[in-house]
């Protein structure tokens, strides 16, 4: 059960990952002049590194602060762009700017509320003297 919960993280911070580093990391690189196909390879570079980091850090139940905030900020992020970034499309398939809401809002939104619970979910275990690997349980 937990290989598959840790499977289907990796999943959804692969997907939102790419498409956020594609469209606005490719808009970027766009505006620079470089070529199209450099959004590709950055965008797939950036899926594997993310991808790496979520399976290798929800391998572990125990985690330190820093560890906590961007777990938490990436796997929520992640669930938060992909809502609103593919919920439009669903929904309202006629609206050509539905994308950005996940780009702009839930996106954004979702990286700090999950920094903040991430935080949160940290502060209470060490309150509850669960070891963490910066320090050993008392």
């Amino acid at each position: 059960m937990r290989s598959l919960f840790r499977l289907l993280v990796a999943f959804v911070c692969a997907v939102a990952t790419y498409y956020f580093t594609y469209w606005f990391g490719g808009a970027l690189l766009g505006i620079a002049g470089l070529p199209a196909w450099t959004a590709f390879v950055v965008a797939v570079l950036a899926t594997v590194l993310v991808v790496r980091y979520v399976w290798r850090q929800t391998q572990t139940l125990h985690a330190g602060l820093a560890t906590s905030v961007l777990l938490g900020a990436l796997v929520t992020g992640a669930v938060a762009f992909s809502i609103g970034f593919f919920s439009p499309m669903i929904f309202t398939p006629g609206a050509n700017q539905g994308p950005l809401l996940g780009i702009f809002i839930t996106g954004p939104l979702g990286v700090i509320v999950g920094a903040v619970g991430g935080a949160l979910y940290w502060s209470v275990r060490k309150r509850r003297g669960v070891a963490t690997d910066d320090e050993p349980a008392a």
